[in-house]
């Protein structure tokens, strides 16, 4: 299914926490230094490689509890939008109709887990549990701290969630419901639990090596997920102003039935639908660059090379990927890859992912930019983006 878009959707503005950097001009910089932004975490249940936070953006975080009353009881997943947030090239949206979409993976995971193990051990919790720890709890606290007036929505889609908060923007813009959306993701999961739920589904990375995330490595023979934790948002409007840093020119969107709650189909059929759908919303044939989902597991991988094969056959683009540099962080994973689109458009430089050698010879000029994300459930997103 596509929608029919009645206007131009601008992206002009789009920030991003991560183990890359929380500056445009520091993550544009790691990208091209192109360095893995992995580390050994010694938890108790073991040592395991993770994306985490800056040091600097920690303390950043650290501040910002103690800036406002109300914001020590918050976890990082929404500090982390908030942070995020406040770095996008917005003013004066007080008295506007500014609708908000953060969503999330796992939600306040860190919290949860602390207030559940504190319910186990004394048999209470405190008042602030329920509040803090509800999946809308991020998009609402952004919109207070910003001040926004329009429709705050929170939902999780897994590693496809910041993509449909996209979608969700260019519906309620389209619609004239709001006259601007912020959209994205944030994730905050760097706990020993939800290691071992990815372990339990022999995901995890157990490589021993600096780029222990082979995403697109297609020879591998074992998965090699490493998660990361990351906050990113985008803000989108309806028009084409001096704000401006790229135009999402096409939109797909599908699901699949599935035969495993994390599998998709050997071709990924959702991802094929998702592809056919943005290219003909753009009216393109082709595209220059795919940023792919490509979360490095074995089957997640090559299913979603072999749905580009499929519908792009001779007119392959240009493919790559960022998760072998800051690993999976779940629902803010699409939008991460959006921004590295954008920059990539921006800067007119595509940056190469090491597992894949390119065929085709890199353009002139960077025009068009597909993204590419999935979440269990089969629910594929694909974004194209153009200058």
């Amino acid at each position: 299914m596509n929608v029919t878009s009645p206007s131009v959707i601008s992206i002009s503005g789009i920030t991003s926490l991560s183990a890359l950097g929380s500056r445009s001009h520091a993550i544009w910089e790691a990208y091209q230094k192109a360095s893995p932004c992995f580390s050994e975490w010694k938890h108790e249940a073991g040592c395991d490689w993770v994306s985490k936070l800056s040091s600097e953006t920690t303390a950043a975080l650290d501040q910002l509890r103690l800036e406002r009353h109300g914001y020590e009881t918050l976890d990082n997943s929404v500090l982390m939008a908030i942070q995020a947030a406040r770095q996008l090239p917005i003013s004066g949206i007080a008295n506007s109709q500014i609708g908000i979409n953060i969503g999330s993976s796992r939600g306040a995971t860190g919290l949860w887990e602390q207030y559940f193990k504190a319910f186990q051990e004394e048999g209470k919790v405190s008042p602030f549990t329920s509040p803090t720890t509800t999946l809308g709890n991020i998009s609402s606290w952004v919109a207070q701290d910003l001040g926004a007036r329009g429709i705050t929505i929170e939902h999780s889609v897994t590693c496809s969630t910041a993509l449909h908060a996209v979608l969700n923007g260019i519906a309620w813009l389209c619609s004239g419901m709001a006259d601007g959306f912020i959209a994205g993701g944030s994730e905050a999961a760097l706990t020993p639990f939800t290691l071992a739920q990815m372990k339990a589904l022999r995901l995890y990375s157990k490589e021993t090596h600096e780029r222990p995330c082979e995403s697109m490595r297609f020879q591998k023979k074992r998965n090699t997920m490493v998660l990361g934790e990351a906050a990113a948002v985008a803000f989108l409007e309806a028009k084409v102003s001096e704000r401006t840093q790229a135009v999402i020119s096409g939109w797909g969107f599908a699901t699949e039935n599935i035969s495993h709650g994390s599998a998709i189909s050997e071709d990924a059929q959702c991802f094929q639908k998702s592809m056919k759908a943005a290219l003909q919303q753009a009216q393109l044939d082709t595209v220059d660059v795919i940023v792919m989902h490509a979360p490095g597991t074995v089957k997640g991988d090559l299913a979603e090379k072999s749905a580009i094969d499929t519908v792009f056959g001779r007119q392959l683009p240009l493919l790559t990927s960022n998760k072998w540099l800051v690993g999976h962080t779940f629902a803010a994973s699409g939008m991460l890859s959006l921004e590295l689109a954008v920059m990539m458009l921006q800067h007119n430089q595509f940056i190469e992912n090491p597992f894949y050698s390119n065929r085709r010879h890199l353009p002139n000029e960077l025009q068009i930019v597909m993204v590419n994300a999935v979440g269990f459930g089969g629910n594929a997103v694909s974004l194209i983006v153009s200058k």
